[in-house]
């Protein structure tokens, strides 16, 4: 049986986004446990890049989807089966677009923004009211990024161990016999 797949750049996106959230969440984890000093700021500047870098990678992902559907669900997938991997995926790359920019608004707050020592995006005035709230709303959204995380890799290993109906094969190259 023949499956309908996402294009191979949608594939490299999907899985490139994957790894930078792998990279992200642990550099602020790290940094966290260092007191302030070089090191700290190190892994800080880190998380902050690969936040930047997800961002971007989001934007690169919706571009090109706006262009180039979906594939069709396998066989037998239930209308509220698509509506709720349809929400869900909604709901990740608006978390995954507001992270960022929450990220931003408290890194940038009254300085400017390294990204990977290479470059620095400029900040703007200090803000206090906005950095509290900036940090309110980021520190909440890591939340909604992890449920949506484990609810998306979940039904996945529902659909391969249970269904087994290739739903993860649309999001991986097609295998040479």
């Amino acid at each position: 049986m023949s499956i309908e797949r996402y294009t191979g750049l949608a594939q490299a996106l999907h899985w490139l986004t994957a790894a930078a959230l792998c990279f992200v969440l642990p550099f602020v984890w790290v940094a966290e446990n260092f007191p302030a000093g070089p090191v700290r700021t190190f892994w800080y500047m880190a998380h902050e890049s690969m936040g930047l870098c997800v961002f971007l990678l989001i934007l690169l992902r919706l571009s090109w989807r706006w262009r180039h559907r979906a594939p069709a669900y396998p066989p037998g997938t239930r209308r509220l089966m698509r509506l709720i991997a349809g929400l869900n995926h909604a709901l990740l790359y608006a978390v995954l677009l507001a992270m960022p920019i929450t990220g931003y608004l408290m890194a940038g707050n009254g300085q400017d923004v390294p990204f990977f020592r290479l470059l620095s995006l400029p900040g703007f005035a200090k803000n206090e009211e906005l950095g509290r709230l900036a940090n309110r709303l980021h520190v909440w959204g890591q939340f909604a990024v992890y449920a949506l995380i484990m609810l998306h890799v979940a039904a996945t290993a529902w659909h391969v161990a249970v269904r087994r109906d290739g739903l993860l094969e649309r999001m991986l190259p097609e295998q040479r016999r």
